[in-house]
């Protein structure tokens, strides 16, 4: 369940890698120097207007295409390089990093190589069946690990060994430019198509809803399930239209994009499957024993994430030898219903595969509500789990957030049972906030504590293998209940992860059970749990997995890391390239924040899932697409009635709390949410679009857009040390120092 230690063979692989991505990257990014735009063309370099790409729809085309590689890129990245699962932001402020410098350099050739080159580096590294390579892969969030923690007053605590974290730092950086790379033809061609628009506020809506078009795709193979290698297809299907009109360009960018396909369709390890979630990469691994089938694993992200077992009284009496110095009645998927046997009534949040459920069902539950994010795991929990829990009368599944689900429900439970909740991924590419971090935060026991009967339990079971995040627990569950809850240590054995245990609720309840003789001798024996303080966690601060507030090490060195990359490449492009503006750089930074701030905020109001995400951001972009009707429609609107207007909205925004919008009615939510958490995109949107005319849709204007989107990106850490909302203060401070910008550059 943790991370392979790094052996000598994988470090040595690591600098190798590394050395080939830097070397690619430093020659790809020479291209675009100045002396090369009066050079004799290349045979992969291509003039835009070569493409017709001021028509528009060329101009969807290749908008679409951005965005679904942005999110290829992001999914796939994040999925096989577990260290981005915790910093998905990463890779998106790379993505917004090659998109920017593109912009920068519309006027300049393409060399599509820069794009083709490191997509084949990224998938080989990323497929190649090799031990050393995966080991590596696998080894960093161990290396970095040592610079998560923090200290008093938000300062980082100084590693005892640097080496770790610069050895993962070695390989995170040149993949990060490398990412950045495949991106820079998409934003030369867009940004040339916006500069020699007919219309450019036209060109510049069909850029929003062709991104639009893009989220839509995207989201529609996740849904169904579909892996890499099919949107590497869609992505090389679009990409292959785009140089349609250069026919050695064309084939050479789809004989590309096949060889990646080809790549990833090799065959996995016998017994292995692997399947793509809406959420993540889904292994499931087979163990076979004399040869019966012993139990299913399911990893995510591979990394150990649950198994399914069999636990049934015919299983158990035909198999004694495998639970010996186990009891069954021992066993940590039993130990709830020795507080509370045969409950009536039992909900079950992060149901997974189906263990809890069918101990629940085993211990003589009247009925079980499961609650589950993941289809994919459920899907696989119906088809292949032995003791047929999602088949019982007695089961009704709930596919939902489980912050969603207790916040909306109005049923009662006599108990309530947090299955090993724990995720191993991001919500969203536009948020740092993982799926479960809304689960353990104050309000949303207080709502987990409002379903329970008056005589019932909640019973929290986590893999705290870190004695802060027992503290946190502990001081979380204490501050919400009043009392102190039962802790104990559920035993580790051939068929279940143990884990600890924390029982709340009515304090008769658990007495009563504590007279059982055994249940207390075994409670006593497994009681030691060595915890420490943590500050508890809320829905401005949900950061279940950092110990206090503040920016840990690893984040800052990340951000440091960016911005040299983007000075570095700015550097080897050399002059000409358009200069930064500041206005629209800020302009960038303060969306940005904006639109985490939103996306976090709806995902709290409406569930943390995948679909909400992309719902909420297609809604953004047709505000933006709405602010450029206005601005068609009126083009002498006052810059300051729209800072006016985004002003007051974010003092809205800012002053009403999040509770305050969960009215009963889902419409209701949704229109009264929008109106408030939404309206100052809009006003956003009036700014940009103004501005963006003024400078004639120059691709320097929006590529200063795109690093400040960067900026904002890493800004976006400042929630971990200040909260949630002061990303609304900073937005609107950012926001007020473009229009100063803005004013100058028009001075």
């Amino acid at each position: 369940m943790g991370t392979p230690a790094q052996t000598p063979g994988s470090m040595i692989l690591l600098v190798l890698v590394a050395s080939l991505v830097v070397l690619l990257a430093y020659r790809l990014a020479r291209l675009y120097r100045p002396e090369s735009a009066t050079s004799a063309k290349g045979w992969l370099e291509v003039d835009p207007a070569e493409l017709r790409a001021a028509g528009y729809g060329r101009l969807a085309l290749i908008s679409g295409l951005s965005l679904f590689l942005e999110l290829l890129m992001i999914r796939w990245v994040t999925s096989e390089i577990s260290v981005f699962a915790y910093f998905k932001n990463f890779v998106l402020v790379a993505c917004f990093l090659g998109f920017g410098l593109g912009c920068m350099l519309c006027r300049r050739r393409i060399h599509v190589n820069v794009m083709i080159a490191p997509l084949l580096l990224l998938t080989i590294i990323l497929t190649a069946p090799v031990s050393p390579m995966h080991n590596m892969i696998s080894g960093l969030p161990g290396l970095l690990g040592t610079g998560s923690e923090v200290n008093l007053w938000g300062v980082p605590q100084v590693p005892a060994n640097w080496s770790g974290i610069l050895l993962a730092m070695l390989f995170v950086v040149p993949l990060f430019a490398e990412i950045a790379l495949v991106f820079v033809p998409c934003g030369q061609l867009v940004g040339w198509s916006l500069e020699n628009a007919r219309n450019g506020v036209t060109a510049y809506s069909v850029n929003v809803l062709a991104s639009l078009a893009g989220i839509g795709a995207f989201t529609a193979l996740g849904v169904l399930s579909q892996p890499p290698r099919v949107w590497l297809l869609v992505a090389g299907v679009l990409s292959v239209l785009v140089f349609w009109e250069k026919r050695r360009v064309r084939l050479i960018v789809g004989a590309a994009f096949l060889c990646c396909i080809a790549l990833l369709s090799i065959p996995g390890e016998a017994g292995r499957t692997v399947y793509w979630s809406l959420y993540q990469k889904l292994t499931l691994v087979e163990d076979v024993k004399n040869g019966r089938m012993r139990s299913y694993s399911i990893n995510t992200n591979d990394n150990w994430y649950q198994e399914m077992l069999d636990l049934s009284p015919a299983y158990v009496l035909a198999n004694p030898k495998e639970f010996e110095g186990n009891p069954i009645e021992w066993n940590a998927y039993n130990l709830p219903y020795h507080f509370y046997p045969a409950p009536r009534s039992v909900l079950v949040l992060g149901a997974g595969s189906g263990n809890d459920v069918a101990s629940a069902l085993r211990n003589g539950a009247g009925g079980v509500v499961a609650v589950e994010i993941d289809p994919q795991i459920l899907k696989l929990g119906r088809k292949l789990h032995f003791e047929h829990p999602y088949q019982s009368p007695r089961t009704r599944v709930v596919l939902d957030d489980a912050r969603s689900y207790v916040q909306n429900s109005h049923e009662k439970f006599d108990m309530i049972v947090y299955s090993l909740l724990d995720s191993h991924t991001t919500a969203s590419h536009f948020s740092n906030i993982r799926i479960d971090n809304y689960v353990y935060t104050r309000e949303a026991m207080v709502q987990a504590r409002r379903l329970l009967q008056p005589d019932g339990l909640l019973i929290v079971k986590f893999q705290a293998e870190t004695p802060w995040i027992a503290g946190r627990l502990q001081m979380l569950l204490q501050d919400v209940f009043g009392e102190a809850p039962v802790q104990f240590l559920g035993e580790p054995t051939l068929y279940t992860p143990g884990g600890r245990f924390f029982v709340a609720g009515s304090q008769q309840r658990i007495q009563k059970a504590l007279t059982d003789p055994a249940l207390a001798a075994y409670i006593s024996s497994h009681a030691t749990i060595h915890m420490t303080p943590a500050q508890v966690t809320t829905d401005d601060w949900p950061y279940f997995y950092q110990r206090a507030p503040g920016l840990p090490l690893c984040v800052i060195l990340f951000a440091i890391a960016v911005i040299a990359t983007m000075a570095w490449f700015l550097r080897q492009v050399g002059g000409g390239a358009g200069r930064i503006q500041p206005g629209f750089f800020l302009l960038g930074a303060g969306f940005m924040l904006l639109e985490a701030q939103i996306v976090s905020r709806m995902a709290l109001l409406f569930g943390t899932t995948w679909v909400v995400n992309s719902i909420v951001v297609s809604g953004l972009l047709c505000l933006i697409v709405a602010a450029n009707l206005v601005y068609q429609a009126w083009p002498g609107i006052p810059l300051w009635w729209a800072y006016t207007g985004l002003m007051l909205t974010l003092v809205v925004m800012f002053v009403v709390p999040t509770d305050r919008l969960f009215f009963e009615s889902r419409i209701t939510r949704a229109l009264v949410a929008t109106l408030v958490l939404c309206s100052p995109v809009f006003f956003a949107g009036i700014i940009f679009v103004s501005s963006f005319a003024k400078v004639k849709f120059e691709g320097s204007a929006l590529g200063s857009n795109l690093f400040g989107s960067l900026a904002g990106g890493l800004l976006e850490s400042l929630s971990m040390w200040f909260g949630l909302k002061a990303l609304t203060v900073i937005a609107a401070v950012i926001y007020l120092g473009s229009a100063v910008g803005l004013r100058k550059s028009r001075a």
